[in-house]
C-alpha cells in the first residue's frame, strides 16, 4: 500500500475512538449517555432535515461534514460539558493540541481541508458554520427535553446559563431558536432548570 491510503486508513481507525467519548446528554427514553459519534451523526441528519430553517443559504454537504468532524478532537481533549466553567476555561488549549495530533495523521491536503473546516466551525462566522453550530446547540436540547430535562436537573443548571449558550442558535436559525426558547421555558416550568 502507498503512504497516502495508509494514512487515510490510520485516521479512519483513529476516529473510531470517538465512539468511546461519552457526553452528558442521554439518549431518548432515559437511555445511556450518548457518545460523540452518535451526537455528530444525529447533528448531520438534523442539518439536512432542518436546512430550510437556516437564516441564510448553506452548502448542506459542508454543514454536514462540519457536524461530523467537530468533536473528533474530543478523542484526546475529552467532552467539555457546556455548563462546566472549569472545563470550559481549558477547552481551547486541549482541543488545539488534539486537532494538531489527530488531523496530522491524514495526508497533508486532507489535514489542511479538515482543519480549515474545523476552524470555520469554531469561528462561527460563515453561514455554514452558524447553521452547523445551531445544530450543536439544538440537538442536545431536544434530547434533554425528551428526557424531562434530567440532564439539566442532574447538574443543577440554571436558566440564565442555558439562555446564554442557546442565544447563539439564533445566528444560524431564527426558527430553531423560537423552538429552543419554548423548550427552555418548559424546563423552567417543570423544575428541570433553576431560575
Amino acid at each position: 500500500m502507498d503512504d497516502r491510503i495508509e494514512r487515510q486508513m490510520a485516521f479512519t481507525l483513529e476516529i473510531d475512538k470517538e465512539k468511546n467519548v461519552y457526553r452528558q446528554t442521554h439518549l431518548t427514553g432515559h437511555g445511556r449517555n450518548e457518545n460523540d459519534a452518535e451526537h455528530a451523526w444525529h447533528m448531520a441528519i438534523m442539518a439536512y432535515l432542518f436546512r430550510e430553517y437556516s437564516n441564510e443559504p448553506v452548502d448542506i454537504a459542508r454543514v454536514m461534514l462540519m457536524c461530523l468532524i467537530h468533536d473528533i478532537v474530543e478523542i484526546d481533549a475529552g467532552d467539555t460539558y457546556a455548563y462546566d466553567p472549569a472545563l470550559k476555561a481549558t477547552q481551547k488549549e486541549r482541543e488545539e493540541k488534539a486537532k494538531e495530533r489527530i488531523f496530522s495523521i491524514l495526508p497533508e491536503d486532507q489535514k489542511n481541508e479538515l482543519t480549515a473546516l474545523f476552524e470555520e466551525f469554531e469561528a462561527r462566522e460563515t453561514a455554514d458554520a452558524k447553521f452547523a453550530r445551531a445544530m450543536d446547540n439544538f440537538q442536545p436540547i431536544l434530547l434533554n427535553n425528551e428526557n424531562g430535562g434530567n440532564d439539566w436537573r442532574e447538574h443543577g443548571v440554571d436558566a440564565k446559563s442555558v439562555y446564554a449558550r442557546q442565544i447563539k442558535t439564533k445566528d444560524g436559525s431564527e426558527k430553531l431558536y423560537e423552538i429552543t426558547e419554548k423548550l427552555i421555558d418548559k424546563g423552567i416550568e417543570n423544575g428541570a432548570l433553576k431560575v
